[in-house]
């Protein structure tokens, strides 16, 4: 089932430019991961997909689809006083404890992070705590901006894993931006390469060629070479 189409899509910020033509679909439960160099159009694409951002063309959700997003990293002051439970309850007056709870063992957080301000936790705690944000909006579909920014290699690990469990366990459709690989050819239905425009789209085994990815990212170092045990 179909669940996601893009057709001819563009988007301009202050005039200029950022994605030209893009065409792709997602299919119900599968995995997109999208790749490509810094200013390639990637955050610009994610936040025109939940309409964030203005664009031109076309973007088709399936009747009643409900999106998570997640960015890079939280934009809040890791200093305001707020505890991570008064942050959980900003969802609304239907988030209970118990809502809260089960969407914590999803993410593989403990209960007593609860207590805790955002200065006091890690930034891969605060990675999962955005993720459980998204989570208690029951979407049919995440869309994670490089869920592993400024984390250690590592913490990097026990992130995949933590979004891979929460794939599978909640059924859920994942549109995810990489840097990594491993993750891309393990996981991925698909794989969109993107340099303001579509460069190359569909199974990763099958498009991402020596000289697909040369193209790509030139010179540009970006793939993280570690072995993921999922």
């Amino acid at each position: 089932m179909k669940i996601l189409e893009v057709k001819n899509l563009y988007s301009s910020i202050n005039g200029a430019n950022i994605l030209e033509d893009i065409n792709f679909d997602v299919n119900k439960g599968d995995v997109l991961a999208i790749i490509g160099p810094n200013g390639a159009g990637k955050t610009v694409l994610l936040k025109s997909l939940i309409g964030l951002i203005p664009y031109t063309g076309s973007i088709k959700w399936a009747q009643g689809i409900k999106t998570g997003y997640v960015p890079q990293r939280m934009d809040i002051e890791t200093d305001v006083p707020l505890t991570v439970k008064e942050f959980f309850r900003l969802r609304g007056p239907s988030i209970t404890d118990e809502k809260i709870q089960e969407t914590l063992d999803f993410v593989q957080l403990d209960k007593r992070l609860l207590k805790k301000g955002f200065g006091e936790i890690s930034i891969g705690q605060r990675q999962r705590v955005l993720v459980a944000w998204a989570v208690l909006g029951s979407p049919d579909v995440l869309l994670f901006d490089e869920p592993t920014a400024d984390i250690d290699i590592a913490g990097q690990e026990s992130i995949y894993k933590m979004l891979y469990h929460l794939q599978k366990n909640l059924g859920l459709t994942v549109i995810l931006v990489s840097h990594d690989l491993n993750i891309v050819y393990r996981h991925a239905a698909t794989v969109l390469c993107l340099n303001r425009k579509n460069l190359c789209y569909g199974a990763p085994k099958e498009v991402l060629s020596t000289e697909q990815l040369q193209s790509l990212y030139g010179g540009e170092k970006v793939f993280f070479q570690h072995k993921h045990h999922l």
